[in-house]
């Protein structure tokens, strides 16, 4: 277990501490998927970085196991938690096994020879991640989403019960962000190790992680994505009013005004899909019976949008072509 208590965060200007989150209060199991969310600059990566020991709090306290992380040597510690950085991996000609097999330093030293165990460790971490395969490729022949893996691999094969993580899905593009998450979530489960990781995905966060640690408005706050939705937590994340949270599709969105109303029938998909279009050209779904009416019908197995205003009554086969028409309704009644 994790445990964080009081803990106070910052760094050292001119003799004076510099503090830029305090009062943090949370705790992490063993299985559990963390993701910490916060605006930049809030002092994400500070609080990981006083995590993993690579610079001091400035009071509080952390424990792993009910000790204190300040009582650990550094090769205790280093079996006890790994580090994965957001910074870009580059090492030359360093092949993906050597690269991970660094992992096991905590327990070989520099100069020891890799004894059959840790020699399994390895393959074991380059198969989970999946990068078994290319193990003898050079690191710098390797795309940015298989340097993450490799990175990972590397964590794994230091054989850590936590395991926490800067960002690894930064630069990566979707298909990439999901699988590097869903390898993270396989190692709570199957290896029922503690992951946090930071992220701006929110997203990817809400749907896949166990918990959440938000941090915001100096405080940090702990829960499972459902209740820090239902408790409004995401709603004032960013300090702007041009950005709300909808909590019915757990997402940001502009915060556009929607003056002009529409009624708008049809089925379930193509009418979510259809609202979303609205909502961006300024148009506000209502019920109430307006003049402006749309409705979405199904023939021979493709959609059509049939927009009605008094007796002006038109038929799309796209909601692109509905949305050029209704850019003419708007300007001429602005």
């Amino acid at each position: 277990m994790l445990q964080i208590s009081d803990l106070c965060i910052g760094y050292k200007y001119k003799k004076t501490n510099k503090i830029i989150f305090s009062k943090i209060n949370i705790s992490a199991k063993r299985g559990e998927l963390i993701a910490l969310l916060g605006a930049n600059g809030v002092g994400k990566s500070t609080l990981m970085r006083t995590m993993a020991k690579l610079q001091t709090s400035v009071s509080g306290k952390i424990y792993i196991d009910n000790k204190d992380i300040g009582s650990f040597n550094r090769h205790e510690f280093a079996k006890s938690l790994s580090f994965v950085s957001t910074e870009p991996v580059n090492i030359g000609n360093l092949s993906v096994y050597e690269l991970v097999s660094l992992g096991r330093y905590p327990y070989t030293n520099w100069f020891s020879n890799l004894k059959t165990r840790d020699k399994k460790i390895i393959k074991n971490a380059l198969s989970i991640v999946g990068i078994l395969h290319f193990s003898d490729k050079k690191i710098n022949e390797l795309s940015d989403g298989e340097k993450q893996k490799v990175m990972i691999a590397r964590s794994l094969a230091q054989d850590t019960n936590i395991i926490i993580l800067d960002e690894p899905t930064a630069f990566l593009d979707i298909a990439n962000k999901y699988e590097i998450v869903e390898i993270l979530n396989r190692l709570t489960k199957d290896e029922n190790k503690i992951v946090i990781f930071s992220t701006h995905d929110l997203n990817i966060a809400i749907k896949e992680v166990d918990k959440i640690w938000l941090m915001k408005n100096k405080n940090i706050i702990e829960g499972a994505p459902e209740d820090i939705v239902l408790e409004n937590g995401f709603s004032d994340i960013f300090d702007s009013s041009k950005i709300i949270f909808d909590n019915k599709t757990a997402d940001f969105k502009i915060n556009r005004k929607t003056t002009i109303k529409i009624n708008l029938v049809g089925n379930k998909i193509e009418k979510i899909w259809t609202e979303k279009a609205l909502e961006r050209l300024g148009f506000r779904i209502t019920n109430e019976n307006v003049n402006l009416k749309l409705k979405i019908i199904n023939k021979n197995s493709k959609n059509m949008w049939i927009l009605s205003y008094y007796t002006f009554v038109k038929r799309f086969t796209s909601v692109y072509e509905l949305l050029l028409e209704l850019k003419i309704y708007k300007s001429n009644i602005s």
